[in-house]
């Protein structure tokens, strides 16, 4: 794939979405974090679920971190390894409280530094959040890119750092709600739709539906 098809597949991603966001429902910083935290291997929409009665009774990390883990497990039980997560998110909202004055730290390297954050959620964060132009890859975006040939790569960093290489910088910012937006309702997994697909003839995938 050359540069001129991927500025023409970002290109129309843009016009037919101008300004995508996330599917997670979220009114800070902190309830963003808290909630990609939670979508780990689950669902947006599971998350969607199970968040507003948790924010309405937490939305700050001082007032999670209230709760405890026994307190923010039942808001959680319908999410997959709520357990774990739990854990993570009462030891997240402690560094929170005692390490940054209550607020999400803006540098990668402070959000990667807190319980249950790895690169993925650092990204989005960084991106959603703070308006910065990096991209998250999912098996969304890992799938995408690997069977559209926009950035092929054997790992998930492979395919980011590809990414971050080849996405056009005007495009940069939003690619990362693009392509999951993509993956998720187009490029699905088992059977991509090829015949709704809006890139179909700059896709470089040799099995198209």
């Amino acid at each position: 794939m050359n540069d001129a098809k991927r500025r023409e597949i970002f290109a129309r991603f843009k016009q037919a979405n101008p300004a995508p966001r996330t599917e997670l429902h979220y009114r800070s910083p902190f309830e963003l974090l808290i909630a990609v935290i939670l979508s780990a291997q689950a669902t947006d929409k599971g998350v969607n679920k199970a968040t507003p009665a948790l924010f309405r009774a937490a939305h700050t990390p001082a007032a999670m971190l209230a709760l405890g883990v026994a307190g923010l497990t039942p808001f959680i039980k319908t999410i997959g390894l709520f357990n774990s997560k739990a854990k993570n998110i009462i030891a997240t909202c402690q560094a929170l409280v005692t390490q940054h004055g209550g607020e999400v730290p803006r540098t990668r390297e402070a959000l990667e530094a807190l319980p249950g954050v790895g690169r993925k959620t650092a990204n989005v964060v960084l991106n959603t959040a703070f308006g910065e132009a990096t991209i998250a890859v999912d098996t969304h975006i890992f799938r995408v890119a690997n069977r559209t040939g926009l950035a092929p790569g054997k790992s998930v960093r492979e395919v980011e750092d590809k990414l971050m290489k080849f996405v056009p910088p005007e495009y940069r910012r939003d690619a990362h709600h693009w392509l999951i937006l993509h993956g998720r309702y187009v490029c699905k997994a088992r059977v991509p739709d090829c015949p709704a697909c809006r890139i179909a003839d700059l896709c470089e995938y040799r099995h198209k539906t």
